[in-house]
C-alpha cells in the first residue's frame, strides 16, 4: 500500500483528507466522528467575537449532483467555548486542529493567540472582503507560531493579488477556495428561493466548483512555491489526486462526506490507495504539483491525432454522437476520421467511457 503521509508547513497528517470548515465541524464531538471516521485533520467552524444567528432553512442540495447551496454564517458557538471547552478536548484525542478564525483583522488579533494556546495546531483566516485578509494574516502571525493559513475566494477579481499581499504579511501557506457566489436556485414548484436570505442568494459548494478550484490551485502553485490545501468538489478519490496534481500539497472535503456521510472518508482513503498502487506511486506526496510541467502559457493549434482501440470500444457511439461536425464514422469497430471536417477539439475522445478513442501524445500516458 502506497504512504498517504503529507507534511503541511512542518505539521504531519497521516493522510491528506481533511474536513473543511462547516456543519461536521459544528463542535468537538462532530470533529471526533470525523477523526475516527479517517480524516487526518479538521476546520473548525469559523471562530468570530460574535456567534452566528443563521437563517431557516440555510443548505440545500444543487445541480449538480454533489453540490450545495447554503446560507449559513459562521459558528453559532462563543468563541470562549471553543477556547475553553471544544479545541482542548480534541488536543486531547490527536488529529490535526484548524482553528478557523475571522472575519475582520480585530477578530483575528483577539482570538488567534487563545485559539492557538488552546490547542489548535494550525489557524485558518478567512474573510468575505479580500481587502481584510492581510491585516488579518498580520495579526494572526503577530499573535502565535503556529502556521497560519490565508483562505480565499474565486469570488475576488484581483485574488492573486490578494494572494500575493497574504504571503508578504506572513501567511505559511494557502487555503483555495471558498465557497462561489452569490448564487441562486428557484423550488419551481413553489414560485420561492430554496433558501432563505437576502432575495435568496446563497453560496455555491460541492462539485460545482471543483474546476474553478482546481484552476485556482494551480494558478497559486505556479506561482509560489507554497504549502496548498486545496478545496472545492473533493467528492472522490481521483478528484483528491486531481487536486494534489494540480498544486495542493493536501485536500479538504464536506460536501460529499455532508451528504453521503462520513463512511466516505474511509472508502475514499481505500480507493485513493487502490489508484495510488495501480498507478505505481509509492507515496501520495509524490503526485502534488505533478501536473503543473505540463501547463503551459501558450496555446497549441496543432491539428490533433488520435488513437483508437477497437478491442476496447464498446460501440456506445457516444463519440459520433457529440461530433458537431460530423467527422466521425463508426460501423461496427470500424472507425473513420474525415481530417476535412475535423476540428480537433477533442470533445469525441473526452466522452469515451473506456478510452478507446484517445488524443496521442496528449491523453496517451501510464496515467491513462
Amino acid at each position: 500500500m502506497a504512504d498517504l503521509q503529507v507534511r503541511v508547513a512542518g505539521v504531519a497528517f497521516r493522510n491528506p483528507l481533511i474536513i473543511s470548515s462547516g456543519p461536521l465541524t459544528f463542535n468537538a464531538e462532530a470533529i471526533l466522528k470525523a477523526w475516527r471516521a479517517g480524516a487526518s485533520g479538521a476546520v473548525t467552524k469559523t471562530i468570530t467575537l460574535h456567534p452566528a444567528v443563521n437563517p431557516t432553512p440555510h443548505i440545500a442540495r444543487a445541480d449538480p449532483p454533489g453540490s450545495l447551496l447554503n446560507t449559513e454564517k459562521w459558528s453559532d458557538l462563543p468563541a470562549e467555548q471553543w477556547i475553553r471547552e471544544e479545541i482542548p478536548a480534541l488536543r486531547r484525542a490527536g488529529g490535526v486542529i484548524i482553528a478557523s478564525v475571522g472575519h475582520t483583522a480585530a477578530d483575528v488579533e483577539a482570538l488567534a493567540a487563545p485559539l492557538a494556546e488552546a490547542g489548535a495546531h494550525m489557524l485558518e483566516v478567512v474573510s468575505y472582503n479580500g481587502a481584510d485578509m492581510a491585516p488579518a494574516i498580520r495579526a494572526a502571525k503577530a499573535a502565535t507560531d503556529v502556521p497560519v493559513f490565508a483562505k480565499v475566494s474565486a469570488n475576488w477579481p484581483n485574488l492573486m493579488e490578494i494572494v500575493e499581499d497574504c504571503l508578504r504579511s506572513g501567511a505559511d501557506g494557502i487555503t483555495a477556495i471558498d465557497s462561489i457566489g452569490p448564487a441562486l436556485a428557484i423550488d419551481i414548484d413553489n414560485r420561492r428561493p430554496r433558501l432563505d436570505g437576502r432575495w435568496g442568494f446563497a453560496w455555491l459548494s460541492g462539485a460545482a466548483i471543483k474546476p474553478v478550484a482546481v484552476r485556482v490551485a494551480a494558478e497559486i502553485a505556479l506561482r509560489w512555491d507554497v504549502p496548498i490545501l486545496g478545496v472545492g468538489g473533493i467528492g472522490r478519490a481521483e478528484d483528491v489526486v486531481e487536486m494534489m496534481m494540480a498544486g495542493a500539497t493536501a485536500v479538504q472535503a464536506h460536501t460529499a462526506p455532508l451528504l453521503t456521510g462520513l463512511d466516505w472518508i474511509g472508502k475514499t482513503l481505500k480507493r485513493l490507495n487502490a489508484w495510488l498502487d495501480a498507478h505505481g506511486v509509492a507515496s501520495v506526496a509524490e503526485i502534488s504539483r505533478s501536473a503543473l510541467p505540463s501547463l503551459r502559457d501558450a496555446e497549441d493549434s496543432r491539428p490533433l491525432e488520435f488513437r483508437y482501440d477497437p478491442d476496447t470500444c464498446t460501440e456506445c457511439q457516444r463519440c459520433t454522437l457529440v461530433c458537431a461536425y460530423g467527422a466521425l464514422r463508426l460501423a461496427g469497430k470500424q472507425m473513420t476520421r474525415d481530417r476535412a471536417l475535423c476540428r480537433s477539439c477533442g470533445l469525441c475522445a473526452s466522452v469515451c467511457p473506456t478510452s478507446a478513442l484517445r488524443i496521442a501524445g496528449k491523453t496517451d500516458n501510464a496515467a491513462r
